[in-house]
């Protein structure tokens, strides 16, 4: 664990995490993969909401390890895995942060997925999860 260069080097900069108290779900071609009440929705400036959940709650048997890894100067090196929907696999649309910066510990090993990048995956949020 360390301090954000990110952070330090733009103070300015807004990454804000909240603690959700209702039901997130996502869904990707009729399957659920998630389901939680003990989400973390984190908003960055310039960037979409996103929806971070506890493996515990992930259907991990859908997912598969990439080797990709990205650098946020935010909150650390981020591991991807490709999402398994029967025959089509949509490549790097989860990651994690294994190992986040000290600012955003409440990440670590918690699961996102590309909602934006991919059509397929659904995110939901509420008591109609």
């Amino acid at each position: 664990m360390s301090k954000s260069p990110g952070h330090r080097k733009h103070p300015g900069h807004q990454v804000r995490e909240t603690r959700l108290q209702q039901p997130v779900e996502v869904e990707a071609e009729g399957v659920v993969i998630a389901t939680s009440n003990n989400v973390v929705r984190v908003d960055e400036d310039h960037a979409p909401a996103r929806y971070y959940f506890p493996r515990s709650d992930v259907r991990m048997e859908k997912l598969a390890r990439s080797q990709t890894t990205t650098e946020c100067p935010f909150k650390g090196t981020a591991h991807y895995y490709s999402l398994n929907l029967g025959e089509r696999r949509l490549e790097d649309a989860v990651w994690s942060y294994e190992d986040p910066y000290d600012e955003h510990q409440g990440l670590k090993a918690r699961l996102a997925f590309y909602d934006d990048k991919f059509p397929e995956i659904h995110v939901r949020v509420g008591s109609g999860a």
